[in-house]
């Protein structure tokens, strides 16, 4: 090696030194890779008032994303649009489901946990701190801030779309008690060609029950673009009549006769629904309209519709679903915290019965229903219920009250209104002495009345949180309880959604999509029995108007 050049020698020195480095440097590495080991945490799962594991959601984060590791006790339960396998375990927002309890091996750092439990928990969060080679067992205790069960309220989600089978009855199960839904009505869905989302059977039937928690079954067929989305709850069997689709009213009478009921979804709104509800609404078939609903609009709750049959004297009870999955996966009003979760609009029927399949649709077909996306209400006129008639004698004293329930931070309330044909008769904010952000409580008696009128309550939360009533429908010595002031101007606007359909009617089109042309002469029968009804409304509040 002395004999070579000098510049060779020192470029050997250099190279064994640069190895003998990265050999150390290898080294290090290796050992600080052999002492980094994962860490466990065990999680368990109860609510305050019970030592018993409860079903729960559960979101895992680090640095503000999403950690996609799941445990072996992921609930896992095929969904999807179209009745595709979109998802299995993870919930469109990451989350997960489970019974209480889960295992978790993961890398040492600092998580967040999110626990929640529906509207009437409070959610928390916790952080996690992961230590290499240790196992930490936690045990969390979710409170609820309100207890509707208690009170006789139910909380319903009347639109989901989950295939179903008896095998994923108790994983189903599972999902609604992690989003405290007492009632869970998975809806067969149909198009003109096909039907999605099968479920086993119908009626008594096809009722599952686990503790104080029901699966049943129901129906959102028909479904068109030119009139929107029929709903039918609470039937004994499916009903679908595929020779005569855009004969909506013909389902809605074979569910009456099996003892169901039948209405409208998205507010009417979607798919031209309007048309459909003014056409069989108006010919007193329809018993229920979907008025809370995230995805169809920035606000979740829209009542123009609503609001056009209740003042022409038709009573509509207030339902309210999640479309899950569909809500939120592919409109632009979709949020992850709102969008295509369970339970994230729901409606809560009142009872003073045990909870059963009967007792529930007892409530629903009296309307006892409160729409929500998070506030809680309890509005009373002499004491009558949502849903309730109530006759009166002139210059009768009605006592009103109305009272708001919300969490502080998960609920904020704002403000809260009575409504009476449209108009807000009272209401109190937040700010008012004696309300507050948890409650805000109004009061008002009537002692004028001549005539009848449909009251109802709503109020707002934060941010897309509001609740709305089924009204109650005061009527003044036997007679009605429509809104003579606003009758002309909603009749006018029937009769141009009934010129809209025959408009469409006239429209042949080689679009699969828009087969309502071919049904023009049932149609045009239709609508001629519409205008009649709009006609006799017409001679009747003329004649009241004179009186």
């Amino acid at each position: 090696m002395n004999n070579l050049p000098v510049f060779c020698r020192n470029h050997r020195r250099w190279l064994s030194a640069l190895t003998g480095f990265c050999l150390g440097l290898l080294a290090v590495f290796s050992g600080q890779a052999q002492s980094v080991k994962p860490g466990q945490i065990v999680i368990q799962i109860t609510t305050a008032t019970s030592l018993k594991l409860t079903p729960v959601r559960v979101r895992l984060t680090k640095q503000g994303r999403v950690v996609k590791r799941l445990p072996t006790e992921a609930i896992g339960v095929m969904y999807g649009l179209w009745d595709h396998a979109d998802g299995f375990d993870f919930q469109p927002d990451s989350s997960f489901y489970v019974d209480g309890r889960f295992r978790l091996t993961l890398p040492p750092g600092n998580y967040q946990l999110s626990l929640s439990k529906g509207p009437e928990f409070v959610e928390q969060q916790h952080p996690l701190v992961v230590r290499s080679g240790q196992t930490q067992q936690k045990t969390f205790r979710l409170a609820r801030w309100i207890d509707m069960a208690a009170r006789g309220w139910y909380s319903t989600d009347g639109h989901i779309h989950i295939r179903r089978s008896p095998r994923e009855d108790p994983l189903l199960m599972s999902w609604l008690q992690a989003e405290d839904v007492r009632v869970g009505v998975l809806l067969r869905m149909g198009d003109f060609w096909e039907t999605y989302y099968p479920q086993y059977a119908y009626g008594e039937k096809g009722v599952f029950r686990r503790d104080n928690y029901l699966l049943v079954s129901g129906q959102e067929d028909p479904r068109t673009p030119e009139l929107g989305h029929a709903l039918g709850y609470g039937a004994s069997d499916k009903v679908r009549f595929s020779k005569e689709y855009y004969h909506y009213d013909t389902v809605f009478d074979k569910l009456h006769e099996l003892g169901g009921v039948a209405g409208y979804a998205h507010h009417a709104e979607t798919f031209h629904g309007y048309r459909g509800l003014t056409l069989d609404g108006l010919r007193g078939k329809v018993d229920v309209l979907e008025i809370l609903q995230y995805c169809v609009d920035a606000n979740p709750l829209r009542t123009d519709h609503y609001y056009h049959l209740l003042d022409l004297g038709f009573p509509v009870t207030a339902t309210a679903g999640s479309d899950f999955p569909w809500c939120g996966q592919d409109h632009e009003h979709g949020s992850p915290e709102h969008s295509a979760r369970i339970g994230n609009a729901r409606f809560y029927v009142f009872t003073e019965k045990p909870l059963t399949n009967q007792s529930w649709k007892e409530g629903l077909k009296a309307g006892h229903t409160v729409a929500t996306s998070g506030p809680m209400l309890d509005f009373r006129v002499n004491n009558a219920r949502p849903g309730d008639r109530l006759d009166v004698k002139k210059q009768t004293k009605l006592v009103i009250s109305a009272t708001a329930f919300g969490h502080s931070k998960q609920v904020p309330l704002d403000r809260i209104e009575l409504v009476g044909h449209g108009k807000v008769l009272a209401s109190v904010k937040k700010n008012q002495l004696g309300q507050s952000a948890r409650q805000l409580t109004l009061k008002l008696d009537l002692d004028t009345l001549t005539r009848g009128i449909w009251l109802a309550a709503r109020c707002f939360a934060g941010p897309q949180q509001a609740a709305h009533t089924t009204p109650i429908y005061v009527t003044v010595d036997g007679g009605g309880f429509h809104n003579p002031e606003t009758a002309d101007r909603y009749l006018k606007l029937s009769e141009s959604y009934l010129r809209e359909i025959e408009q469409e009617l006239e429209k042949e089109s080689s679009n699969p999509e828009l087969q309502l042309w071919h049904y023009k002469k049932g149609l045009k029968t239709r609508i001629a029995e519409t205008r009649e009804v709009i006609e006799g409304l017409k001679k009747r509040f003329g004649e009241r108007s004179k009186r």
